[in-house]
Order: structure tokens, then sequence, then C-alpha cells
């Protein structure tokens, strides 16, 4: 699977929030703020995940009809991972 740039750019600004939480805790910033900012960052992970097995299911799902299969072992295991994951 081709990762495009907006992920990968996604995935930065992941990594950017973590630092900045880390400098907020080494400041002693107010829990509240930091697990705003942990939430912020779960949402977009989550979003992130969404996209890579959304994009991974239809190019999936597109193989296995081109070679005469079913499809609905590969979604099935597409919902077990993001059940999985939460």
């Amino acid at each position: 699977m081709q990762y495009d740039d907006a992920l990968k750019n996604r995935l930065k600004r992941v990594e950017g929030q973590i630092r900045g939480i880390l400098s907020m805790m080494e400041q002693e910033k107010d829990c509240r703020e930091i697990v705003t900012q942990l939430t912020a960052v779960r949402t977009a992970v989550d979003r992130a995940l969404g996209i890579v097995v959304g994009t991974n299911l239809a190019e999936c799902v597109r193989e296995e009809l081109q070679q005469g299969g079913d499809a609905s072992g590969v979604i099935q295991e597409a919902i077990d991972m993001l059940v999985k994951s939460r």
C-alpha cells in the first residue's frame, strides 16, 4: 500500500502535538489542558487509522474480487482490526 503525503503530514502533526504535550508537562501546566491535548492526539490517531484501514480495505476488496473470491472475509478482518484498536 502506498501512503500519501497527506497521511504522512497528518501523523507529523500528531508527532508535533505529542512534543507539545511533553513541553506542557515540563512546564507543569494544568492537567485539564494536558488531557484536552491528549484527547486531540487520540482523535487524530483514530482518524489516521481509519484512513489506513479504509484505503487498505478498498484495495484488498478490489484484489479479492479480481481474483474471483469473496470479499466478506477481507471486510470482516478490517472490522476486527478497527474494533481491536479501541
